[in-house]
Formats: C-alpha cells, structure tokens, sequence
C-alpha cells in the first residue's frame, strides 16, 4: 500500500488559511495538517519530526508549508526549514503567508503582460508605486517588480514606516540587486507625474488612487488592484479589468483587477502545490518560483 501524500502546514497565527487547505487538497495532497502558532525557533524540530518519520521512499510524499502575515517570518521559516534536511531524509517546501508570495507574482506578471501587449515594452527602467505598499503584497509586488528592472517606491502612510519597509524589502528580498525608496501618501500627487505603473495593494475597501490623481497621471500605462471590495482601490478601475481602459485616465492606461489578478494567482499557488507532489527532488520555492510560473501562465492568457 502506497504512502499518503502529506503535507504539514505551518502558520505562526492562531488559525490556518482554509484557502490554503483548500487549495494543498485540490492539488492532489491526501492530508493537510495543520499546526498553528508556530514560532522561528520550533520550526527545526518540527521539520525533523516530519521526516524521519516516513523513511527514505515515504518522504518523497511529504511536503511543508509555510503561511501566515509575515513576509519575512515565512521566508525565514522556509530557509530554516531547508538548512534543517538530512540527507536522504529531504522534502519539499512552500512559503506563502496570506498568499501573499503568489498574489503579488501574478499581479506583477499581469502587469507586465499588459506592458508588452498594449505598449511594447516592459518593467525595466519603469517608474512604479506600489500604494498601500506596506503589507506583505506590497513587499513582495515591490521586490519582483524592482528586481525586473523598475523603479519602485512603497508609499504608506507614514513616511518613515514606508521608508523602514522600503529597506527591509531590499534587504530580506532584493537580493542586493535592489533600490526601493519608501515615501509618503501624502505625496502622491507629485508622485504620480512620473509614475508608469501602480499597484493599489491596500487592505479591502480602500481608495488609494483618486479620480483626480487618476487624471492627472500623465504618463500611466497600467494600473493593477488587488482589492475586490468596494470601493474600488484605483478609481475607474473594477474587479472585471483586464487590459481594459481606466475611466478617467488621460494617458490612455489600462486596468488589472482582482478577478484577473487572482485567476492567476489560484493557478500559479496550484501549480506550485503540484510541484512539490510530483518531484523526485527536493524543491524550495518562494516568490521568485511564484513569478517565473505567473509569468508563464500569464503569457498564455
């Protein structure tokens, strides 16, 4: 009788996602366990327990996978997750706190996508405003886009807690290959004169682009919001855009939604969940696998 595929979810809050349950299932794994409050320093023990525990065929069929709120908690779960193998006792693992990892792949690579269809261009060189850009989309959608080559400031509320995540983001994320500024919401409306994308990644319910400001982007090529809630986050812009005109704009700019966003995001979250099932070698994938596929599948939309 063959072993069952397993996957241990861990999550340093009190409750695990049902999505990403959900999602573990429908991706073909027979069990997802959860654990829950989970601190850094657990994370070794818990990882050995899970191995040696199926022996060298059985834990081919085992799986680990990291959630949560905390985009830097769940990439430090992850590393401390692979340093803790012993060969041949290795498994997969998967970090995605709040899906965070491959909702901010898919809206980067949707937009992006929309960037060389409508415009013929790309992210490198590009002036982008990750709005409401302090949460762990913000943070990851900030870091894929300045790693592609843009030009990225994280806008928040409070200028110095922007310009806190802004470092963290290049230190924990960009690989040193990074320059992401953090600067005020106060100041968008000098910002947005030079702007050529924006991400709207503030909670649901939150308008953080204007119709004025909307209007007066001169140079905007595509806008993409994550909140499927309304109000819509990006004025003129809904949950159904997807490479449509923005009511308002000016410049001729084209929307994302979160409908579009997220159908990228469920198969990118998806595939990668397959992935690790279907390996005979162990793989550790974060937000740079979550674009490489996101990017892939959104070139064939």
């Amino acid at each position: 009788m063959e072993k069952p595929y397993i996957l241990h979810m861990f999550t340093p809050e009190k409750n695990l996602s049902p999505f990403d349950v959900n999602m573990a299932l429908d991706a073909g794994w027979t069990a997802a366990i959860p654990y829950l409050h989970v601190e850094l320093g657990e994370v070794q023990a818990l990882v050995q327990d899970s191995i040696f525990s199926r022996g060298p065929k059985g834990v081919k069929r085992t799986g680990l996978f990291f959630g949560g709120r905390d985009a830097k908690l769940a990439v430090d779960m992850l590393r401390t997750a692979q340093k803790s193998m012993v060969p041949p006792f290795e498994v997969s693992a998967f970090a995605d706190p709040s899906g965070a990892y491959t909702t901010a792949a898919a809206m980067v690579a949707c937009v992006e996508r929309q960037l060389q269809t409508k415009f013929d261009t790309g992210l490198e060189g590009k002036h982008v405003l990750c709005l409401g850009g302090t949460g762990p989309v913000g943070q990851i959608a900030a870091a894929l886009s300045a790693k592609a080559g843009a030009k990225v400031k994280i806008i928040g509320r409070q200028l110095e807690k922007a310009q806190s995540v802004a470092a963290l983001v290049n230190a924990e994320f960009g690989g040193g290959a990074t320059q992401i500024e953090g600067d005020a919401d106060a100041n968008k409306g000098e910002l947005i004169k030079t702007a050529d994308v924006v991400f709207a990644t503030a909670a649901a319910g939150i308008q953080v682009l204007s119709a004025e400001l909307v209007a007066a982007a001169p140079v905007l090529k595509v806008a993409a919001d994550v909140n499927a809630v309304p109000p819509s986050g990006i004025a003129g812009l809904d949950a159904f855009h997807q490479g449509t005109p923005i009511e308002g704009s000016n410049s001729g700019a084209v929307g994302v939604g979160a409908l579009a966003i997220g159908n990228v995001k469920y198969k990118t979250q998806s595939g990668l969940l397959a992935r690790m099932r279907e390996t005979d070698q162990p793989v550790y994938l974060a937000f740079d696998d979550a674009f490489a596929l996101a990017r892939t599948i959104a070139a064939r939309l």
